[in-house]
């Protein structure tokens, strides 16, 4: 995959295999916390994407439990 042009606007819709990568996360994760309602999609055709915001959201609902938790 090559870098983004440095004048290329950011991206609003990742596929599920970018957003495996981009969170680090396995398929079957991924398909869990959307199941789960924790990892919101959207659908365009049959195709299912992630908005770029609901990645953030879902790396901020994991940074909010771990505080709940008590580990940083």
């Amino acid at each position: 995959m090559t870098a983004p042009a440095l004048d290329a606007p950011p991206r609003a819709l990742y596929r599920i295999t970018e957003a495996m990568r981009l969170l680090s996360l396995s398929r079957s994760v991924i398909y869990e916390q959307i199941r789960a309602g924790r990892l919101r999609t959207v659908q365009q055709g049959r195709t299912r994407l992630v908005p770029a915001a609901a990645i953030t959201a879902y790396v901020d609902l994991l940074e909010q439990e771990a505080m709940k938790g008590g580990t940083r």
